[in-house]
């Protein structure tokens, strides 16, 4: 039995992944962390991490950018193995994190989605034939209106898999507006649309000569991000020092 602290326990996605643990054998919620206070709770609920006072295996961190920093130091000065699925991270918090995996385990993923993760894997082999066959490559990106960050961390994964598939030869553009030219060669576009209560959309565009490709992975509940995070934990748990990620987890089954 995995022992999950879930940090932000009373947010949205807190609540989500803990119904969907109360369903599952091998796992269970040990104790929540959220300085929002909640009744009724299966579990004892903390309003700071000093105040924790439950074993637990493993923490799952899906609160805000702001408390992050907060829960890597915790992370590592209790030894507790840390799902980070938390976005919008600067590049401090990024170098922060880099840090402290190499004192204890910790898995952050730009999107916890199993079929994401998935998709990662699949543009970066079709970038291999495609890109070098002079396809041009797109990105359009979807999200509720109260998502805060653009693009999103998804669409960046994505880019950066393709790059990395063809030895980083693209830059990223976020606007055309102000350019009078022909598309170069050497560019991925990434567009972001905002609105209404889109949970997650991603479309990825690989236009050739009279031929057009496209990958597209479209979230119709934030179920998806939590049952992701809940496979991330399992498999986290007792897990060495270093930095992971989703790949990590679908390699392992």
């Amino acid at each position: 039995m995995t022992r999950v602290m879930m940090y932000g326990c009373n947010g949205y996605m807190g609540h989500v992944i803990c119904d969907l643990i109360k369903n599952m054998d091998n796992v269970e919620v040990a104790a929540g962390v959220d300085v929002a206070p909640a009744e009724n709770s299966d579990f004892p609920v903390f309003t700071s991490l000093e105040d924790v006072n439950v074993s637990v295996d493993v923490i799952i961190d899906f609160s805000a950018a702001v408390a992050v920093d907060a829960v890597l130091d915790y992370a590592v000065e209790k030894q507790i193995p840390l799902v980070e699925c938390t976005t919008g991270l600067s590049e401090e918090q990024l170098a922060h994190l880099n840090a402290c995996s190499k004192k204890v385990a910790i898995l952050r993923s730009a999107n916890m989605s199993l079929g994401v993760n998935t998709l990662l894997k699949m543009v970066k082999t079709a970038a291999q034939i495609l890109g070098d066959a002079g396809f041009d490559i797109d990105i359009v990106e979807k999200h509720h209106r109260r998502k805060l960050d653009a693009p999103s961390g998804t669409a960046l994964a994505l880019a950066d898999s393709i790059n990395e598939a063809c030895e980083g030869r693209y830059e990223y553009v976020y606007d055309r507006s102000e350019r009078r030219m022909q598309r170069p060669a050497d560019e991925i576009g990434i567009s972001a649309v905002r609105g209404g209560t889109i949970v997650g959309e991603h479309e990825i565009i690989f236009a050739g000569t009279d031929e057009v490709i496209e990958f597209k992975h479209t979230a119709y509940s934030r179920a998806v991000f939590g049952k992701g995070a809940i496979e991330a934990a399992v498999f986290l748990a007792g897990k060495p020092a270093g930095l992971y990620n989703m790949s990590d987890v679908i390699e392992s089954k």
